[in-house]
């Protein structure tokens, strides 16, 4: 089918989506370069597969694609099921499920529905700008409370401020997890990485008034880059101010790089930083992940920075489900709230570059 009902400046015609439920397409000058592609979902709770060794059963992604244009983000693949490419139509051909809160509210209202914990900013960010536009979190959130149903939500963008004064309700009715990604603090180097994130002070700010309005918010500081943002003058940065702010844990991992995320990422480094590129192609050279060895080695040098900066654990889901074992698995926003403050502790001499592993 093809694409209609263009909004005020309308670019070149549509690509052409296999999409059911399909409104129309929009293009405003409030949003120049962003085409939103409006449908009306049948279902809005996606259930993870029972293989996955995701520490949730459901999530909500009331948007496909994403604006903050994170040249690592590893959902750009999924944009090649709608026929798009995972470069420039990810960061700007926008799906927007506009009844995504009334679709929720029904699902949640079946008998057969036992309130399991539902993870959102798992996949695109909830509270990216098109949120600005469409305003669905409220109705998404107000439905998740009303229910009894627990959840969290991982996100860049400042928008959820707008809805603190909800969610401070929300969590009087249940548990809920509150994580910002944030995973390094120069913002030269954010702004060509994360081109439409807000800056990192600006989630440093969002993070104090989380904490301000006693809410938990954990931070996932990933992904965390070779050569680019593991280095201990990074780290160190990042961990203290993550400790200013009120962070209450913090997770903190390696780049991975799958399919349509590395072809992308690895274009992006030739421009910005050639000589990096063999490195990461060695590194990267075994598939996704980096090798066990580096992970190691980062491991250790997120633990030492943790700990002078008073962190103790990482970040944290708040329920677990129950099909996923006993245990709370790793995840932004329920650690128990405090406010870790600097010990006065000062890293000691660290290890040079040439005393990473061999291999790197």
């Amino acid at each position: 089918m093809r694409w209609s009902n263009q909004e005020e400046e309308s670019g070149p015609e549509p690509a052409l989506l296999p999409m059911s439920g399909f409104l129309r397409s929009v293009q405003t000058p409030d949003f120049a370069g962003v085409t939103f592609h409006e449908v009306q979902a049948k279902s809005i709770l996606n259930r993870v597969t029972a293989t996955s060794s995701m520490p949730f059963e459901w999530t909500i992604n009331p948007y496909r694609g994403c604006s903050h244009a994170c040249v690592y983000c590893f959902a750009r693949k999924t944009h090649t099921y709608l026929d798009l490419d995972a470069g420039p139509d990810f960061d700007s051909q926008l799906v927007v499920k506009v009844n995504a809160g009334q679709v929720l509210a029904a699902e949640l209202a079946k008998p057969s529905w036992r309130g399991a914990h539902v993870a959102m900013g798992t996949n695109t960010d909830p509270y990216q700008r098109a949120e600005g536009r469409y305003q669905l979190m409220p109705q998404i959130i107000s439905a998740l409370a009303d229910s009894g149903t627990p959840f969290s939500i991982l996100t860049k963008g400042t928008l959820l401020g707008r809805d603190i004064p909800l969610l401070k309700e929300a969590s009087r009715q249940v548990d809920i997890g509150m994580g910002i990604s944030l995973a390094l603090t120069d913002p030269s180097l954010a702004k060509r990485l994360e081109p439409g994130t807000p800056a990192p002070k600006a989630r440093l700010q969002l993070v104090s008034r989380l904490r301000d309005a006693g809410l938990p918010c954990g931070v996932m500081a990933m992904p965390i880059l070779p050569w680019l943002t593991d280095g201990d003058e990074a780290l160190d940065s990042l961990f203290a101010r993550l400790a200013a702010a009120g962070a209450t844990g913090v997770t903190a991992g390696p780049l991975h790089l799958r399919p349509g995320a590395r072809e992308w990422f690895m274009t992006w480094l030739a421009k910005e930083h050639p000589q990096l590129v063999g490195r990461y192609r060695r590194l990267y050279g075994r598939g996704a992940y980096a090798p066990k060895e580096y992970r190691q080695w980062l491991e250790s040098r997120v633990a030492y920075f943790k700990k002078v900066h008073g962190f103790s654990g990482g970040a944290r889901f708040i329920r677990q489900d129950r099909h996923r074992g006993s245990e709370q698995d790793r995840h932004p926003g329920d650690e128990q709230a405090r406010r870790p403050g600097r010990h006065g502790e000062q890293p000691t001499r660290q290890p040079e570059r040439n005393q990473q592993p061999a291999l790197f």
